[in-house]
């Protein structure tokens, strides 16, 4: 079984400046991963994060809300979390093992933080993560700009070392061409 999760596509991130490289691309690609997930039998998650009160990210305040132009629908599943690790005090493990997920595919803003932090948790988690590479972003960084955060970090979860599994690296178009392969077989 595979779960798409879509890390943080929240209003707060997307209003404003600093803005996050591609956003619409994203926000597309991720629709039409979801999409493609949920007619496979696969789960969508969408991982919310709640900010302590007068936050941005303040449970019911606008900056809160999951991004309106991604398509949701009422199966799919949301997981607040607190920190950058989606799974770290979450109920994120037992969803997952309750579904018989094995497969993670890996979405969302920040690349270079929550993303990242729960790409690498995953891992150790032994599950195999595969990250769509044109489906997270992030913004310009004090030292960097946002395609070359975005272009690192992809890289680097190719590279990271573990002795069980890795991480996959993989463009929106090539998982939806292989779901395709595998579907109509």
């Amino acid at each position: 079984m595979v779960a798409l999760l879509v890390i943080d596509m929240q209003v707060g991130l997307f209003d404003g400046s600093p803005s996050r490289y591609d956003a619409d691309g994203v926000v597309d690609r991720i629709n039409i991963l979801s999409n493609a997930i949920r007619l496979s039998g696969g789960m969508v998650i969408f991982i919310q994060h709640d900010g302590p009160p007068g936050d941005t990210f303040e449970p019911g305040t606008a900056g809160w809300e999951i991004l309106p132009a991604l398509k949701r629908e009422n199966k799919d599943i949301v997981v607040h979390k607190q920190a950058c690790d989606a799974f770290c005090e979450t109920g994120l493990s037992n969803i997952l093992e309750g579904g018989h997920v094995k497969q993670l595919l890996v979405t969302g803003c920040a690349t270079d933080f929550c993303v990242d932090t729960t790409i690498r948790a995953a891992m150790s988690l032994d599950y195999e993560v595969i990250v769509v590479e044109d489906a997270h972003t992030t913004a310009d960084r004090p030292h960097l700009d946002a395609i070359s955060v975005i272009r690192h970090h992809n890289w680097v979860w190719e590279n990271l070392i573990h002795p069980r599994n890795s991480v996959k690296v993989v463009s929106t178009g090539n998982i939806i061409d292989g779901m395709q392969s595998v579907l109509s077989k």
